[in-house]
């Protein structure tokens, strides 16, 4: 079963590769420089206003997405497609008689004309509203979300029509499950206390592998899992319950450490304090880094034919880039497994009760 999805799987996307890499117009028409090909790179792996879907006969089709700005005149809401771009560069949009424009994917408050303030550092000085938008990322979101809906109440049903035997995604969904329950919660946390944190160690570990997985389809547009304000979010809430289930016995290693003299407390308090805040620092940059970097190859790869100015290096380059796609999809199986891991270790630690 699992053989024949990751055949399906690298064979759509094999055939979504072109339509991902090869469609776009940067890429296509404006390979005149480096710099430019590595602009393409950033706007392909960060977030958006609207979420580009492909690019047809040279002109990109994207799905505009709502902009949901709080500013000093109250709420402020329009679609992105408002910030569309002309010869003079993106337009400015009036709104409750405030001036907004775009400047690389942010929003800054501008006047009529469009006024742009740099300090001597070339930073943007505009200040800029509270932004509320539906990213693309967001769309990504919810899209998970639907499919982890779907999927998982497709699975009862199917208990509830033969609960003895699971058969075909049911049974591919139960092994991960009983795989995230018997290897990676039951070990770290115990046998005892392992139930109360299931819920949220598999909502990590799907979430998680099922946005590395949609990552991989070039046709998407997009990976959820290299934002680090989403991993940062994965890495707060693992802290938040390792806090808060925090036992006597845990605490009393922060600040009163066994067999370690008095007289270093001043020294060790402050170490333990810091220990536990790499923690979640750790797990934020481990998934960014290694779901980004993976992106920044196959692009880099791809940006060999157009960097070096001929088609005679694009065997090489599209074979490789196969090659490391393949590989980001044991990653994303490994990452998956990694945070959540880490996260049972970091609440496991935390629960554990002290042995004489």
């Amino acid at each position: 079963m699992i053989r024949k999805i990751i055949s399906k799987y690298l064979f759509l996307s094999i055939l979504a590769f072109p339509l991902g890499v090869f469609a776009s117009p940067e890429q296509t028409q404006n390979p005149q420089e480096e710099e430019s090909f590595t602009d393409v790179i950033m706007h392909h792996i960060s977030d958006s206003h609207e979420y580009h879907l492909l690019d047809w006969q040279g002109t990109p089709v994207t799905l505009p997405l709502p902009i949901i700005l709080w500013t000093e005149n109250g709420l402020v809401t329009f679609l992105s497609s408002e910030f569309h771009h002309d010869d003079k560069g993106e337009v400015i949009v009036e709104k409750k008689g405030l001036y907004f424009v775009r400047v690389h994917g942010q929003i800054h408050y501008t006047d009529a004309n469009g006024t742009l303030s740099y300090n001597n550092d070339h930073k943007l000085e505009n200040p800029r509203p509270l932004d509320f938008s539906i990213t693309k990322n967001v769309v990504l979101l919810f899209l998970i979300a639907l499919i982890m809906f779907l999927a998982f109440t497709a699975v009862a049903r199917s208990y509830k029509k033969n609960p003895k035997a699971p058969k075909g995604f049911a049974n591919l969904l139960e092994t991960l499950v009983v795989f995230v329950r018997d290897d990676i919660a039951v070990p770290n946390i115990g046998n005892h206390k392992y139930e109360r944190y299931m819920p949220y160690l598999l909502t990590v570990f799907f979430l998680i592998l099922i946005g590395n997985l949609l990552g991989l389809v070039p046709i998407i547009s997009g990976t959820l899992t290299n934002d680090i304000v989403f991993t940062g979010t994965l890495a707060v809430i693992t802290f938040l319950i390792t806090t808060f289930s925090g036992n006597r016995n845990y605490w009393q290693h922060i600040f009163a450490t066994p067999g370690v003299p008095k007289w270093l407390a001043p020294i060790m308090i402050p170490v333990e304090i810091i220990g536990m805040l790499t923690k979640p620092f750790s797990l934020m940059i481990r998934l960014f880094a290694n779901i980004t970097a993976g992106h920044v190859i196959i692009l880099s790869l791809i940006g060999l034919i157009f960097t070096l100015k001929t088609i005679f290096v694009s065997p090489v380059s599209v074979g490789f880039s196969l090659f490391i796609s393949i590989l980001e999809l044991l990653v994303a199986f490994i990452q998956a497994y990694v945070f959540t891991l880490l996260s049972a270790l970091f609440i496991g630690g935390a629960v554990a009760e002290e042995r004489h």
